[in-house]
C-alpha cells in the first residue's frame, strides 16, 4: 500500500508554516493517542503516521525534499523502510515529548511513566554515481566507521548485563515531580532524573570494554539499494544505520547524499538528456549517418540534408528514468555545424566558386527565422 501524504495527514495546506504544522501534529496526537484509544490498533496506527509527517514536516532539510522528490526523498528509498514502521511508541515519545511541553515524554495526562530512550545520532556519508548508475539504479556496499553496541556488555554497559539498581532518586521512572507553590496555588511540573538522566536505573559495575556506555567504535560494511533517477544532492535514509544508542538505545540512520560523476559526453537536465553533436559542413548540406553517446553505449541518427546549426533532434526514451516512476526522458542531440578555420588553397578555391550561387545564399525559412527570433530574444 503507498504512503498517504504528509500533508494530507496533518490535514494542512503545503505552505503551512512551523507553528501550523506543530499545532496539527498536536491535535492529531492527541486524537490518536494510545492512552485515548487503548487496545486501537487502528488509533495506534495513525498516531506513527502522524509522527511519521511531523518528523519530516518540521525538519527544513527533509521537507524540502519531500516536497521536490516525494516519499523517496526523505526515507525508505535506500532501506526499503521508513520512520513509521521502525520505530515504537517509546521511541515517539521520547523524541517529540516537547510538542507537548514535557507532559508527552513522561505519560500522557500523568496516566503513562516512560524511561528516557538514548538515541544514537546520525551519520552522513557521500556515494558518487555515474549516469549508469543513476539511470538502471544501483547496489553499492560502504565501510562505515561509527559507534556500534559493545558485544560483550550487548550494549547495556553493565559487566555482566544485569548489573543495575533502581534509580532511588526518581524510583525508577525516570523523571522527578516538583510542586511549587505560587501565589495562584500549586503548579506541579515534570523534569528528567538528574541521577539516572531518565533511564530509571544505575549501573553498579561498568563494563570494562565500553566503559560503561555500550557503545565502541568499529566498522561495519553497509548495503545500500539506490533506486533509479536519483539526482544531484539528493539525500536517500537507511533507518537504524547510523550510530548505536548508548545503553541499549535506537540507533541513529545513515543519510545518503547523491553525487553525480559528470559524463565526459553527456549533460543532465532533468530527466532529459543534452549531447551537443559537431557535424562538418559537407555533413549538414548532403546529410549523413551519424553515431551518438547513450548511457548504454552509441545510437546511431541520421542527419537529413539541409540540417541547419541548432536543430535539435529528440530521442525518445534514451534519457533518464524518474525517481518517483513518472516515465523516462529523453535524449536531445543539439547539431552544430562545425566552420573550418584553417582552409588549403584548394579547398578555399572550391568553396570560392560557391560564394555566388544561388543555392548558397542564406534563404531561412519561416521555422529557422522563428529559431534566430528565439535566439536574438534570449540574448537580448
Amino acid at each position: 500500500m503507498s504512503k498517504r501524504d504528509y500533508y494530507e495527514i496533518l490535514e494542512i495546506e503545503r505552505n503551512a508554516n512551523e507553528n501550523e504544522i506543530k499545532k496539527a501534529y498536536r491535535k492529531m496526537a492527541i486524537k490518536h493517542h494510545p492512552d485515548k484509544n487503548p487496545d486501537d490498533k487502528s488509533a495506534e496506527e495513525k498516531f506513527k503516521e502522524a509522527a511519521e509527517a511531523y518528523e519530516v514536516l518540521s525538519n527544513p532539510d527533509k521537507r524540502a525534499r519531500y516536497d521536490r522528490y516525494g516519499h523517496a526523498g526523505i526515507g525508505g528509498a535506500a532501506s526499503g523502510g521508513g520512520f513509521g514502521g521502525s520505530m515504537s511508541m517509546d521511541d515517539i515519545f521520547s523524541q517529540f515529548g516537547d510538542v507537548f511541553g514535557g507532559a508527552f515524554g513522561g505519560g500522557f495526562g500523568g496516566q503513562r511513566q516512560r524511561r528516557r530512550v538514548n538515541k544514537g545520532a546520525n551519520l552522513r556519508v557521500k556515494v558518487r554515481l555515474n549516469l549508469k548508475d543513476i539511470a538502471n539504479g544501483a547496489e553499492k556496499k560502504i565501510k562505515v566507521n561509527k559507534y556500534v553496541s559493545c558485544k560483550p556488555c550487548d550494549g547495556s554497559g553493565a559487566d555482566s548485563g544485569s548489573s543495575y539498581s533502581t534509580c532511588s532518586t526518581c524510583n525508577g521512572s525516570g523523571h522527578i515531580t516538583q510542586i511549587t507553590n505560587t501565589f495562584l496555588g500549586q503548579m506541579q511540573t515534570s523534569s528528567t532524573c538528574p541521577s539516572c538522566g531518565g533511564e530509571g536505573r544505575m549501573i553498579t559495575k561498568k563494563c570494562t570494554h565500553c566503559q560503561g556506555n555500550g557503545v565502541v567504535r568499529d566498522e561495519e560494511i553497509i548495503p545500500l539499494n539506490i533506486p533509479a533517477g536519483v539526482a544531484e544532492g539528493m539525500q536517500l535514509s537507511v533507518s537504524g544505520k547510523g550510530n548505536a544508542g548508548a545503553r541499549g538505545g535506537i540507533p541513529g540512520d545513515l543519510i545518503v547524499l547523491i553525487e553525480e560523476e559528470k559524463h565526459p559526453e553527456l549533460e543532465r537536465d532533468g530527466d532529459n538528456l543534452i549531447h551537443n553533436l559537431f557535424i562538418s559542413f559537407p555533413q549538414a548540406a548532403l546529410g549523413d549517418q551519424v553515431e551518438v553517446p547513450t548511457i548504454d553505449g552509441k545510437a546511431r541518427m541520421k542527419i537529413q540534408p539541409g540540417t541547419q546549426s541548432g536543430k535539435v533532434f529528440r530521442l525518445k526514451g534514451k534519457g533518464l528514468p524518474n525517481v518517483n516512476s513518472y516515465g523516462t526522458g529523453d535524449l536531445l542531440v543539439n547539431v552544430n555545424v562545425w566552420t573550418p578555420k584553417n582552409l588549403s588553397k584548394e579547398e578555399s578555391k572550391i568553396l570560392g566558386d560557391f560564394t555566388h550561387s544561388e543555392n548558397f545564399k542564406p534563404n531561412p525559412s519561416a521555422s529557422e527565422k522563428s529559431y534566430f527570433e528565439r535566439m536574438k530574444d534570449f540574448f537580448h
